[in-house]
């Protein structure tokens, strides 16, 4: 599988513009969310060709086989062909469900991802994976399916809510974890306050590098890519229990939250240095808060972990660290030590 192709600027409607010119199409369509059309399809309107607009609400919730459903009808009903091109404007959910859309419509058609958030540009939009939840689980259904282009630009940051900031913000430690410890100490030495934002872009690039090595070798997540998935199994746990409380919280956060819980478990597996948790437990602690859980909760998160699709002959599957940069794929933990991890996650973040 060859690299993705993935442009970093400063002008995110001139790149577009020449990045449509480059691909061979009938019609073009622009998928965006409520928040999005309204925010940031001003930003590029001016450059782009008269175009459909396809709208669905925006957030994660929305995520949904219903919205799937409506972006197929807004495609058909404006004659949308096998050489048409679909450009997702927004954030993971958009790129996501946007991304499935154009890999099932009449079994495929090339799509762009151009990501409005931070988290979106390190994560969602990159890498080929698209999908819906389904059932209350978290991209419970979905495909492999790389987007023709993806482009990058901090223009749209600038804007954003500092929760969005530091949702995506919790990918890069992700990656920088399993990349280098130089990565790792960049990224904790960066002030998120008030950030430097090309500063900002020299360490999103270097965090897009690292995924995009990962995916080049293994682009269907049969083993290296595996090692992305740091910190998701016990994270996606948090992120559908929130919507089940009817208290959503965002994918970041609970990756962040994630990411504690099972250093914890490479910590009794692999013997990771405790202080190294403790140092990444103070930080996600200070500007992240702690999700907040008791030992009532702790079932029903493993009964949420044992449905990750990660999830090999009933055990449940972590990527867990030797130390950083070293990651272990295809690590099993017992019930018992799943829910120790829970109790010294309370124990760090005072529950």
């Amino acid at each position: 599988m060859e690299p993705q192709k993935i442009l970093f600027t400063a002008t995110p409607g001139k790149t577009l513009g020449e990045v449509i010119d480059s691909l061979a199409h009938d019609n073009l369509f622009i998928l965006c969310d409520t928040h999005t059309q309204a925010m940031s399809l001003p930003l590029l309107s001016g450059e782009l060709p008269i175009t459909h607009v396809i709208s669905i609400e925006a957030g994660d919730t929305h995520k949904t086989l219903e919205a799937l459903a409506h972006v197929w009808d807004e495609l058909s009903r404006h004659g949308a062909s096998r050489k048409s091109l679909l450009v997702n404007l927004g954030g993971g959910m958009v790129t996501d469900l946007g991304g499935f859309a154009a890999a099932c419509f009449k079994r495929g058609i090339r799509f762009i991802n151009l990501p409005t958030t931070l988290l979106g540009a390190v994560d969602a939009a990159v890498g080929g994976k698209t999908g819906i939840n389904f059932n209350g689980l978290k991209n419970e259904i979905g495909a492999f399916r790389p987007a023709d282009a993806v482009i990058i630009s901090t223009r749209f940051f600038t804007t954003l809510p500092h929760e969005e900031l530091l949702s995506g913000y919790a990918e890069m430690l992700k990656h920088a974890l399993i990349d280098s410890a130089d990565s790792y100490r960049a990224l904790l030495d960066f002030d998120l306050s008030t950030p430097d934002w090309e500063r900002l872009l020299q360490l999103l690039e270097e965090s897009v590098q690292v995924k995009q090595r990962i995916v080049a070798q293994d682009p269907c997540e049969k083993g290296i890519r595996k090692a992305l998935n740091l910190g998701h199994t016990v994270g996606h746990a948090f992120e559908s229990l929130s919507h089940r409380r009817g208290k959503p919280i965002p994918h970041g956060y609970a990756v962040a939250w994630g990411l504690v819980c099972e250093l914890l478990l490479s910590h009794h597996y692999l013997q990771f240095p405790s202080d190294t948790i403790t140092q990444l437990a103070d930080y996600i602690y200070r500007h992240y808060g702690a999700y907040p859980i008791t030992c009532k909760d702790y079932e029903t998160l493993y009964e949420l972990m044992t449905h990750d699709k990660k999830n090999e002959s009933g055990h449940i599957n972590f990527t867990l660290l030797q130390t950083i940069g070293q990651p272990v794929i295809d690590q099993h933990a017992d019930k018992e030590e799943i829910f120790i991890a829970f109790d010294l996650y309370r124990d760090l973040f005072k529950l």
